[in-house]
């Protein structure tokens, strides 16, 4: 039966039903973050209160997604991949059916802990569907779920929630999931060694260190800002809490037989240093696919449909340029291209940084289009990398450690960037305000023109020189609050250009035919 199933069925088929079910969970990692004044509207919620929305799907997302190579070992991976898909679609129609913030955390929760489990599961089904010299083209319907999903999410969050309701973001959940659902069912076929081994024994110390110490380090991310970071002796709490778990968690790990993540894997070069490429590259991509938005809305007035509206060209560019990655992954060292990424990357941010008040809508999107053209000839080498001589066996934990590190990647990369340009605000802020002291000729020269504006506008000159300081102190906020953006961006390209640096020194592979190691796992 499985042979004839998968005669009929093509990989490149198998591989978008999977990426279908990790497009729709990678997708609400992003769609709720322009929501959240509406949700909070709604159900009588303050702003600070609707921010769990986003902290508990993340935190259950994040616990689970380790351990998912583990339990696809115990469940089977196709039933376990099954079953997170129709868990996800239930918790989604049930967070739209909430009406009270409590009962939309819960079912985040579990929407979390289900979708957790669907993007490890998903790479390691297409490793195993493909042979290695033709994993660059299945990496790149990959690539597009995991990089096209988060751009496009604020775009389709904001236009959904502008012109319907914040609900609808998680009942239009419910038919790709039914659809996901049935075309895995009958696509996808586990080899022998993805089949169910039962649950011989729980390694309750080792999820346990993991559960806690992901979980508050997750909470200490997403709170850190706002609590003034190790101000708080929240944030210090969490920090201890976390470091503590993970540590000893490590230790425990590395001294169990068969555990529940195997971090022996990360002692293969191209592995660990794959892993921390793609951590950089979540960095990137989920910290500028947040500050954008928040640039144009703060200090642009855009709204959150025309501030998604400045990202999707961005995701069409992907959509566009990951083919033509996966092609050339074939015939060029997969360090090279990683180089190539990196640079092309550093400079599409090194752009973004000339961002100037008067900056308007086509160049933020020519802005946003340099910002991730880089990132097709990131996505899909990482994973050739990652993944070779990785034996069959262990692609499902080896997909666990993956996935966790382009999310941590992502969820640190928000926290730094957003901390970063906060505290450069404040010293852009300060720096400014030094130059226009009130004896200043710069601020006497600038009063007197915005004194005679209103003036001529109709106020009395006492009230025209009120307006113009008001204006002043308008322009010295907005300036000095996109003079840190610029720094914050300044930054990012200096970070990626090292990184394109680095990546040179990763170990070769042959791109023209697979290596002797692939060649065993391939027939395994």
């Amino acid at each position: 039966m499985s042979s004839i199933t998968e005669k009929i069925y093509n990989p490149y088929w198998v591989a978008m039903a999977v990426s279908l079910a990790a497009f729709m969970e990678v997708l609400d990692t992003t769609i709720t973050n322009v929501s959240l004044s509406h949700i909070a509207g709604t159900l009588g919620a303050s702003q600070d209160e609707s921010t769990w929305v986003l902290t508990s799907y993340l935190v259950a997302n994040g616990i689970v997604l380790p351990l998912s190579g583990w339990l696809s070992g115990v469940m089977g991976r196709k039933r376990f991949f099954m079953t997170c898909i129709a868990a996800f679609t239930a918790a989604s129609f049930l967070c739209g059916m909430a009406n009270s913030l409590p009962m939309l955390i819960i079912f985040r929760l579990i929407q979390g802990l289900a979708g957790g489990g669907l993007q490890p599961t998903q790479q390691a089904i297409i490793v195993d569907a493909f042979p290695p010299e033709k994993r660059g083209a299945a990496f790149g319907l990959t690539g597009i779920t995991m990089i096209v999903a988060p751009i496009l999410g604020p775009t389709l969050g904001g236009f959904i929630t502008d012109n319907f309701s914040w609900r609808w973001i998680f009942y239009m959940n419910v038919p790709v999931g039914i659809l996901a659902l049935f075309l895995v069912s009958r696509m996808v076929v586990d080899p022998l060694h993805a089949k169910a081994k039962g649950l011989l024994s729980i390694d309750y110390i080792g999820l346990s260190l993991i559960a806690l110490g992901l979980g508050v380090l997750q909470i200490m991310l997403d709170k850190g800002q706002q609590e003034d970071w190790f101000a708080s002796n929240f944030i210090i709490m969490c920090a201890t809490i976390s470091a503590a778990c993970l540590i000893a968690a490590v230790i425990w790990l590395l001294n169990q037989e068969d555990p529940v993540i195997d971090l022996r894997l990360l002692a293969r070069p191209n592995f660990s240093l794959a892993c921390i490429m793609i951590f950089f590259m979540g960095f990137a991509l989920y910290g500028s696919s947040t500050l954008l938005p928040l640039l144009l809305q703060s200090e642009f007035g855009y709204n959150a449909t025309l501030a998604g509206l400045v990202l999707s060209p961005g995701g069409l560019a992907v959509i566009f340029l990951m083919p033509i990655s996966g092609r050339v992954v074939n015939k060029i060292q997969a360090r090279y291209l990683i180089a190539i990424g990196m640079f092309l990357l550093s400079i599409g941010l090194w752009y973004t940084k000339h961002v100037t008040p008067q900056t308007n809508y086509n160049i933020f999107v020519m802005m946003r289009i340099s910002q991730v053209m880089g990132l097709p000839f990131l996505f899909i080498p990482i994973s050739t990398l990652a993944f070779m001589g990785i034996p069959k066996e262990k692609s499902s934990k080896a997909s666990a450690i993956y996935a966790l590190s382009r999310n941590i990647g992502g969820s640190i990369g928000i926290a730094v960037l957003i901390s970063f340009m906060s505290r450069h605000a404040q010293m852009q802020q300060s720096y400014m305000a030094a130059k226009l002291a009130p004896e200043s000729p710069q601020y006497r020269a600038l009063l007197s023109h915005y004194t005679n504006v209103f003036f001529s506008h109709g106020q009395n000159i006492i009230a025209a020189g009120q307006s113009a300081m008001g204006r002043i102190y308008h322009d010295l906020l907005q300036q000095s609050t996109i003079a840190a953006y610029r720094d914050t961006f300044t930054m990012m390209s200096a970070v990626t250009l090292a990184l394109a640096l680095i990546a040179l020194q990763m170990p070769k592979n042959n791109p023209r035919k697979p290596s002797s190691a692939d060649a065993a796992a391939a027939a395994h």
